[in-house]
């Protein structure tokens, strides 16, 4: 089906081999060339305004090391337990850099696999059951992760000097309804505006907004759309999900923090950037530019990506 869906868009299919064979191009080039495609509109990073505008501009002007830490599966770990403490870090049951170093005898019956360069949810496997697990399956997906790199398919630098290995950790479950929900925290200079939540994922996915009192937005994505009949219970401790999202994205222009909340309890997931790599669509359509007003970009001469 995606690949239905790239050749019935010729858009997509330039897109993609934009991003297979020209990365050569300069950086500002190459995203200007794939926001065209991909948003049928040009890129204006002299005056951006839309959200999507801002991820570009971000992606090219607001570079920081630290970055790099945060969004790799392994490394994030001990930089958020130092922010928010272990508490929210769920178990790591071990790191390789290779799929053939993995002693599978060695852990639970159950568990998560994930590349520790993987974006946007790919290299994800996950072993609810260990005499039934594909291992073929799951070491070419994650070798496939692995190899996949986010910085030059989609200009996202932070993925660039991520050393691709294999994290294995605890399979986490909600015993208290059995769905486990993660919740996207969309923070704006260090503030929550809204945050996301999916659900349908392996059936019709579909994801809604809500804001920080726990109360949906009219608004949504092309890519999962709202459903606003769809109803969820907030948890209890909505309010310091908020408050442990706020302090981790403190001094950052844009960050999106997501967090399970298992059992009452409350989990990091991951740190994203570049949410759709800047590429998403929403719906209605001018909220690209009411989410891009929240954005403060920082104070930079054009070229510094210090």
């Amino acid at each position: 089906m995606k690949y239905m869906n790239i050749i019935c868009r010729p858009s997509r299919l330039f897109a993609a081999f934009l991003a297979r064979f020209c990365t050569w191009l300069p950086e500002d080039t190459f995203l200007k060339f794939r926001y065209r495609l991909l948003m049928k509109r040009p890129l204006d990073l002299d005056n951006p305004k839309t959200f999507n505008e801002k991820m570009q501009w971000l992606k090219l002007y607001n570079r920081k090391s630290i970055y790099t830490t945060m969004v790799d599966k392994s490394l994030a770990k001990d930089y958020v337990a130092e922010k928010i403490g272990s508490e929210h870090i769920i178990p790591t049951l071990g790191v390789w850099n290779n799929f053939d170093e993995i002693d599978f005898s060695k852990l639970p019956n159950q568990f998560v696999m994930k590349s520790t360069n993987g974006g946007g949810g790919s290299g994800v496997v996950i072993c609810q059951d260990k005499a039934k697990f594909n291992l073929l399956d799951a070491k070419e997906r994650l070798e496939k992760s692995m190899n996949v790199s986010t910085s030059k398919l989609q200009g996202e630098w932070v993925y660039k000097d991520i050393h691709p290995r294999i994290i294995v950790e605890k399979l986490m479950k909600d015993t208290e309804d059995g769905d486990l929900k993660d919740y996207k925290f969309f923070c704006f200079n260090g503030k929550v505006f809204c945050f996301k939540v999916d659900f349908g994922r392996f059936t019709e996915h579909h994801a809604n907004y809500y804001n920080a009192k726990g109360e949906l937005l009219p608004f949504g994505e092309t890519i999962c759309p709202p459903d606003f009949n769809y109803q969820i219970s907030m948890p209890p401790n909505l309010s310091q999900m908020i408050t442990l999202a706020e302090r981790l994205s403190e001094g950052h222009p844009f960050l999106r923090v997501d967090f399970y909340n298992i059992n009452s309890k409350i989990y990091f997931g991951e740190c994203t950037f570049y949410p759709n790599s800047g590429f998403g669509t929403f719906v209605p359509e001018e909220w690209d530019e009411k989410l891009g007003e929240l954005i403060v970009l920082p104070r930079k001469k054009r070229g510094d990506k210090s």
